[in-house]
């Protein structure tokens, strides 16, 4: 077993747990996929191996994903709400800035914080990273189409526990009745077959391809080309797509890094981690943008008389900053009858959204809003850059009391219960490109 105690880290209401291992001068937060049980976990020797060999030249941090193991048994989350609970764990400790070793459907989640937090992130180790679970046209390098993925789904209640996933994700433990034993514990202890479902439901939704472009910190992608869960191609996606990354193929076979592969894997690391330079300081970052503006104004002014058309716009700002409160919104300029705002999560920015839409109703008014996710670009305390022009065309395509998002959004809020109608692709003046453009029909407004 790994000594060390248990902590928790409070995220909203959710408390995540959490231990640290070794005491070097970086820190490395382990971003594992799939099952997570602390306790469980350490009683395997090889996974015990990678841990100590990591924490010998950093602090290596390990956690419970929310739902699962140790950390509070709720609903599996967004990424959004996953992120919310790494930098919980951070604060927690006291750490700044960190390295993320994302595992399997953690790599997305640490390619998200990497380029939303950049000022948080020393780096990125990928390690049989995923892209996007779902295999289609455009993408022929996913696991299983989505009715192979919702068949398989059915049959995880009758399997769980059988520990059968070891020939899938660890192959050369194939035949070694120990590990299937501690595959079994691990399964049981570590969520229930709905909790399961539910997170690879979610995991399923996820697509970060436009992500990876903004990603500016440096990262390590390790990969081999006969995982048999993780196609190499997403490995190979990547490191084209994301400036700068190094990448490297394993000799193995083992989709868990504590396989075959485990020396060439710390070896690796411990060279990328210990040898990279400081990253300056950030002046790009992704980030969520939100714009509103009021439907008519110009007809509902003259309606009303400037007297009474200033009460009302005093009330609808009232309103806005409201739920901007409320969400963790930052109000990044006010112009006329209209809001720019930006979110450190696409969820919180539709849910703001939402709750804007139905708040000023009530002063005989509608407002539309558009919600992008993209990289921006810093320009003292604002944002700037294309992914703001596109924020504001897609808003513009809003009808009254319509919150419309880009694609893009859309794929990062896999698994938080919003639901969308296809609104088709439009071209976005002033955009090259066409988007597809998605009407939010259903959105819970809790934080």
């Amino acid at each position: 077993m790994i000594d060390g105690p248990i902590r928790y880290a409070r995220s909203g209401a959710v408390e995540i747990a959490y231990r640290t291992l070794g005491d070097g001068p970086i820190d490395l937060v382990f971003v594992q996929g799939w099952l997570t049980h602390l306790q469980v976990l350490s009683e395997e020797p090889a996974y015990r191996r990678l841990c100590e060999a990591l924490s010998g030249f950093c602090r290596l941090i390990l956690f419970d994903k929310r739902g699962m193991g140790l950390s509070d048994r709720t609903e599996v989350g967004t990424l959004e709400d996953r992120m919310d609970d790494v930098r919980a764990i951070l604060d927690d400790l006291g750490s700044e800035r960190a390295v993320l070793l994302g595992v399997s459907e953690g790599g997305p989640m640490s390619l998200l914080f990497a380029a939303t937090y950049p000022d948080r992130t020393r780096a990125v180790i990928l390690c049989g990273s995923e892209v996007r679970e779902e295999r289609s046209e455009d993408w022929p390098w996913g696991e299983s189409t989505p009715e192979q993925h919702h068949a398989s789904m059915e049959r995880v209640p009758a399997a769980w526990g059988s520990g059968s996933m070891i020939e899938y994700i660890w192959p050369s433990a194939s035949g070694d009745e120990q590990r299937y034993a501690w595959m079994r514990r691990l399964q049981v202890a570590a969520a229930t077959p709905r909790v399961a479902v539910a997170f690879m439901d979610m995991a399923f939704g996820i697509d970060v391809r436009d992500v990876a472009p903004v990603v500016n910190v440096p990262v390590l992608i390790l990969h081999s080309p006969r995982d048999q869960v993780c196609h190499v191609e997403n490995a190979r996606f990547l490191a084209r797509t994301i400036p700068g990354a190094r990448y490297l193929e394993l000799s193995g076979s083992d989709h868990v890094p504590w396989g075959d592969c485990l020396e060439e894997i710390v070896a690796e690391i411990r060279e990328f981690v210990t040898g990279t330079r400081e990253a300056s300081e950030p002046d790009r970052a992704l980030a969520t943008i939100l714009f509103t503006d009021i439907v008519d104004s110009t007809r509902r002014a003259v309606e009303l008389g400037d007297a009474r058309w200033r009460d009302v716009l005093q009330r609808h700002h009232d309103t806005i900053r409201g739920q901007l409160a409320r969400f963790r919104g930052h109000e990044l300029d006010t112009a006329g009858d209209g809001f720019f705002a930006s979110f450190d999560g696409p969820a919180r920015a539709i849910r703001c959204a939402t709750a804007a839409v139905d708040a000023v109703r009530s002063l005989g008014i509608e407002i539309r809003a558009g919600v992008h996710t993209g990289e921006c670009e810093f320009i003292g305390d604002k944002l700037g850059g294309v992914a703001v022009h596109i924020g504001a065309r897609v808003a513009a395509s809003a009808g009254p009391g319509e919150v419309l998002v880009s694609s893009t959004v859309k794929d990062l809020v896999a698994g938080s219960g919003i639901q969308f109608d296809g609104r088709g692709e439009h071209q976005l003046k002033g955009v090259a490109e066409t988007w597809r453009l998605f009407a939010v029909t259903s959105s819970r407004t809790g934080q």
